[in-house]
């Protein structure tokens, strides 16, 4: 089974993060061994100092972490807008079979409305598919974050492209192809899960990691329930 990491800033990480991806690794290593690759056309981490890197640095917080399982197909300031167009070439060039997807933030904040960016989540999908009839994905809807804390408008947007993004799982889900909608974790703080307010800290990076887990080994059996690993002091 092969998962392609999908998603913005909150998925590539900055240098010197661990990320959610290296959580999903280590929670796909536990359940899934041997069963499972991870692909894309990425493997780094954004750089403020060297930001027009094309892969991105590979400064990760885990210098243990194996090169095959940092790749991804994650950017930072990119969204849905920009990843529809080059989703069907991705999955056609990794053999992708699971996408995991965190989008949308960027695209309400910076490209598109609510609608806008639902009608490139139906692009993307259908993409994928052409690609890849019988890929599956998981979704996860925008989680909180500062901003929607004092823009009201925002806000509002954000929890209308949430609503939009249900009925798009809801309508585009079939058996050959399942879609999942993931569960925003009820207990995400702003405070103690993110740095600024938007990006992941260790402790946001297992709650995300546990969103995306938990949904396919509810609705597909597939893994198990995420459990936190060991890892290093500070991590």
């Amino acid at each position: 089974m092969r998962f392609l990491f999908v998603g913005d800033s909150m998925t590539i990480g900055r240098v010197g993060d661990w990320t959610w991806r290296h959580r999903m690794w280590q929670h796909l290593e536990a359940t899934l061994p041997g069963g499972y690759e991870i692909v894309g056309p990425r493997t780094g981490l954004y750089d403020p100092e060297a930001a027009d890197a094309p892969d991105g640095v590979d400064a990760y917080a885990d210098p243990d972490f194996p090169a095959p399982a940092r790749r991804h197909l994650a950017g930072w300031g990119e969204g849905w807008l920009h990843m529809a167009p080059v989703i069907g070439g991705t999955v056609a060039a990794t053999g992708a079979d699971v996408l995991l997807i965190s989008l949308g933030l960027i695209d309400l904040g910076f490209y598109t409305n609510s609608d806008q960016t639902e009608e490139n989540v139906r692009a993307f999908v259908a993409a994928a598919r052409a690609a890849n009839p019988r890929v599956r994905a998981v979704l996860l809807p925008v989680i909180p974050n500062v901003r929607a804390g004092y823009d009201a408008p925002f806000a509002a947007e954000c929890a209308r492209f949430n609503e939009l993004l249900a009925k798009a799982v809801a309508d585009l889900d079939t058996a050959a192809s399942p879609l999942l909608l993931a569960t925003v974790p009820e207990s995400y703080d702003l405070g103690a899960d993110t740095y600024d307010g938007t990006h992941p800290g260790p402790t946001g990076e297992h709650k995300l990691a546990a969103a995306f887990a938990d949904a396919m080994h509810q609705a597909w059996d597939l893994g198990g329930p995420y459990t936190v690993r060991q890892a290093p002091p500070g991590s």
